[in-house]
């Protein structure tokens, strides 16, 4: 071998590095999804991490309430009654004599209880509805969007207030439990996400994975529920989660008008609708309930948009 060739052999190698990687393994790598790009998008934006930690807390208060508290919401002394803050009840009393702070904390777990089992049952009408509509067409689609605009023209907290008024106690008072909270405000509230499915799964159905997936045989249910219904249910996901803080509010609407979750049982529109009652004596069992519902309300609101950007490429 010459020395000219053995000088280029050196410059060539040099050049390449000895950490410069294989191009086997180069053309090994494997793009990121979509799921990933947003991912890695999400944990970069304030407003995803500030809403994720708010409801991470208000979550693990719903389902350990007996980590901030050791006080019995229920055990209230008339001789307390409308005492303002203290160093042994840091938000005070309401008009019975009750612990604002221990209501609070209980308060939480039946407010987003409502929240969490009427958005997934929503989603669960939405989708199967949508998908249907949207894969089959013609005159399913058809009967489909007519039973949809229907629902669509009733007003969500009337409607939830007629079916509500009916349910009653022994003594022929209103009084809905929390199922029936939950299955009502499901009837009425799962229209929106059946509507942004339907349009996903015209788009991805049209999709050449999908066209190949039936030439090679692929049933009309696998099409549906392995190919178009995983890749159509991306922007259901975000409406469904701006929706769960709209549904808390509704709950908190629906008790404070006296028609939803009734004393004994205990939410943070049951509280505001007891202290607004009084609210001349004092503010206090009004403002801490009320802040709750309110920043609960707003993080899920600020995580869906934050989740909505993140995944719309338009927006990045």
């Amino acid at each position: 071998m010459s020395e000219t060739t053995q000088k280029t052999d050196t410059v060539v190698e040099n050049t390449a590095g000895p950490d410069a990687p294989a191009p086997a393994a180069a053309l090994r790598e494997k793009p990121r999804s979509l799921a990933q790009d947003a991912f890695r998008d999400l944990i970069r934006r304030p407003m995803f991490l500030v809403s994720a930690v708010l409801i991470l807390f208000i979550l693990v208060i719903a389902a350990f309430p007996g980590l901030f508290t050791s006080v019995d919401p229920l055990d209230c002394d008339l001789k307390h009654s409308m005492e303002g803050p203290s160093g042994s009840a840091w938000f005070g009393y309401n008009f019975q004599g009750c612990d604002v702070y221990s209501q609070t904390i209980y308060g939480t777990r039946n407010s987003v209880i409502v929240g969490v089992l009427t958005t997934a049952f929503s989603l669960v009408i939405g989708v199967l509805v949508g998908v249907l509509g949207g894969f089959f067409g013609k005159w399913t689609d058809a009967l489909l969007s007519f039973v949809t605009n229907v629902f669509f023209g009733l007003p969500l907290l009337l409607a939830a207030i007629v079916i509500l008024n009916n349910f009653r106690d022994e003594k022929g008072m209103r009084n809905a439990g929390v199922m029936a909270v939950v299955i009502t405000l499901s009837v009425v509230g799962w229209m929106s996400m059946a509507r942004v499915m339907r349009g996903a799964v015209m788009q991805v159905k049209q999709a050449d994975y999908v066209a190949a997936a039936r030439s090679l045989g692929s049933s009309t249910w696998r099409l549906m529920f392995r190919h178009v219904m995983p890749n159509s249910i991306t922007p259901v996901v975000v409406v469904a989660t701006i929706s769960l803080g709209v549904v808390i509010g509704a709950e908190a609407t629906l008790s404070f008008l006296g028609i939803g979750i009734r004393p004994p049982a205990i939410s943070w529109g049951v509280m505001i609708s007891e202290a607004q009652q009084r609210i001349s004596q004092g503010l206090h069992p009004l403002l801490f309930p009320s802040g709750m519902l309110s920043i609960t309300v707003l993080a899920f609101i600020m995580l869906g948009d934050a989740v909505r950007d993140a995944f719309d490429p338009k927006l990045r």
